[in-house]
């Protein structure tokens, strides 16, 4: 059986490709555990365990509690990288838009696409000894465009080694929050525009400039033909026009509601509101074949000064990018003038 208390951590951890939690991972498998009062902790919680940190809860450790040793001030960096990843991942729209995710190594990346003709995405019989349709899948021309986003945390390690750690987390979630926020914005930019592949989602306009009906979202629904709606991004102007057409006033009330952000729609797409989408517009998609979003890494943080307790300015950042799929699976609604 693997001993976690006697694991040794090391800087150069952080250095690898795989980074710091998935090394211990490797180091101290969860499956040795399986049977004991540890198992259901993941190796960096058994850590936490060794140096009797606790993160959460009205009995939350101070901040200072990392770094009583050489040895614990190795997990302060991990700590801070897993909270703003909760913070990110709770920002949970992308989660509901995004089909597929690809993690790299480098800071180069093509798609794939497959375009394949009506002639053999129409469904016929196949005669004995005619050829079988095809759809051939390539790569895009142009290459997936990774953006960094992140925040710079600023404090002095003397302002907040006083600090609980479940306060402190609050901190973090938000700057996570920040990060997934910004990262929406960029997948809705290619969901709308493309990500330079010619891949430009189709647009349509209400009937009557400027007035949304019930009938322009019909007419969106029956647009789809090869893929489902079953996502709707709306900005928070198009929500509320969505939410006041009688129809959807006639079919009841808050049980609608999945959270207070997202809506059942007749339609059996989930409406949801977010400021990531330009005024008078909606984004319709099917969610399983619309988006691809590509990471080069995890959460980066400057684990040199948080080690070292230089905590005056550390960099929090994460490099994403997104890239269409199938170009018919988006649609886009505008509101018009």
């Amino acid at each position: 059986m693997a001993n976690y208390q006697n694991i040794k951590l090391e800087k150069s951890m952080y250095q690898s490709g795989e980074g710091f939690v998935r090394q211990l991972q490797k180091l101290d498998p969860d499956n040795a555990y399986a049977g004991t009062e540890l198992a259901g902790l993941d190796a960096f919680e058994r850590q936490l365990k060794r140096f009797d940190i606790k993160v959460s809860g009205k009995e939350s450790d101070r901040i200072e509690k990392f770094f009583k040793t050489s040895d614990s001030a190795l997990l302060f960096p991990a700590y801070l990288t897993k909270v703003v990843e909760q913070g990110v991942s709770g920002f949970d729209i992308l989660d509901q838009i995004v089909a597929t995710k690809t993690n790299i190594d480098s800071m180069d990346y093509r798609s794939i696409t497959s375009v394949p003709s009506e002639e053999n995405t129409a469904p016929r019989e196949v005669l004995e000894g005619a050829q079988i349709p095809q759809t051939t899948v390539s790569l895009q021309n142009h290459l997936v465009h990774l953006v960094k986003r992140g925040r710079m945390l600023v404090s002095s390690y003397e302002a907040i080694r006083f600090q609980r750690l479940d306060l402190f987390s609050v901190t973090l979630k938000q700057i996570g929050a920040y990060i997934g926020k910004s990262q929406l914005k960029d997948a809705v930019k290619v969901l709308i525009d493309g990500d330079g592949n010619d891949n430009a989602a189709q647009k349509l306009t209400c009937k009557t400039p400027g007035t949304l009906t019930y009938g322009d979202l019909t007419d969106l629904w029956a647009s789809f033909t090869d893929y489902e709606m079953n996502v709707l991004l709306a900005s928070p102007d198009m929500a509320a026009k969505i939410l006041s057409l009688s129809e959807l006033r006639g079919t009841g009330d808050g049980q609608h509601f999945l959270t207070p952000a997202s809506y059942a729609t007749p339609f059996g797409a989930v409406l949801i509101k977010t400021d990531a989408v330009p005024a008078g517009t909606i984004v319709a998609l099917d969610k399983n074949c619309a988006l691809e979003m590509v990471s080069a890494g995890e959460i980066n943080v400057d684990y040199d000064k948080l080690i070292d307790c230089q905590l005056e300015r550390v960099a929090i950042t994460s490099i994403t990018g997104f890239a269409k799929i199938f170009a018919d699976a988006v649609k886009v609604l505008e509101l018009g003038e």
